[in-house]
């Protein structure tokens, strides 16, 4: 069992503290209003790429030594047509380098709230993949995950949350045009 603290209590934090609670973990939520303390061993920031940036930067001793996991797709939301982030970077990366004493991964960015909490795509399990630098991290994470009812894919390093996020950006923009259901998505098949 690991103890995780998700910033945020939108869709997606729910969707993933649900997913994280039926894997037997124990879940916290820290708001814009909490004192940032008692975090667990594995903390989510589960809110928009700026948002997460910005918890980073103000919360860099409090997050050394832990499992950070970004799922933000950095989108231009004025648009909806771009990335905000260098192309030869990504919101990870750029959170990595807010957090040197952190292991940061990619995960949960390539899924809907509705997939996390049905745990299904169309008749297939929902996957969750994660690029990190940090083995370990993807490990623990892994593990957290088992139990869940959603699938894991351990995607590699952190350089391949670029493609993660670039997947996450059209499956949303696919979405907000109407091609796909919010409740749908992209499914893996091992």
């Amino acid at each position: 069992m690991a103890a995780i603290t998700i910033f945020g209590k939108g869709n997606m934090g729910q969707a993933i503290g649900d997913v994280f609670t039926q894997g037997g973990n124990q879940v916290s939520f820290i708001d814009s209003k909490d004192p940032v303390e008692n975090l667990g061993d594995i903390v989510v920031l589960a809110v928009p790429y700026n948002a997460a940036l910005s918890i980073a930067k103000a919360n860099q001793a409090a997050l050394a030594g832990k499992i950070v996991v970004d799922i933000t797709n950095p989108l231009n939301f004025e648009t909806w047509d771009e990335l905000v982030v260098p192309a030869d970077s990504s919101a990870a990366a750029q959170i990595a380098a807010e957090l040197p004493d952190s292991k940061v991964v990619k995960a949960f960015n390539t899924t809907f709230a509705a997939t996390l909490m049905s745990r299904k795509v169309g008749d297939q399990q929902t996957t969750v993949m994660a690029a990190s630098d940090d083995a370990t991290a993807k490990e623990a994470l892994a593990t957290a995950l088992t139990d869940s009812g959603v699938a894991f894919i351990d995607a590699g390093s952190l350089k391949r949350a670029r493609e993660l996020e670039s997947f996450g950006f059209l499956q949303m923009t696919l979405a907000a045009g109407e091609k796909i259901g919010w409740t749908g998505g992209f499914a893996v098949e091992k």
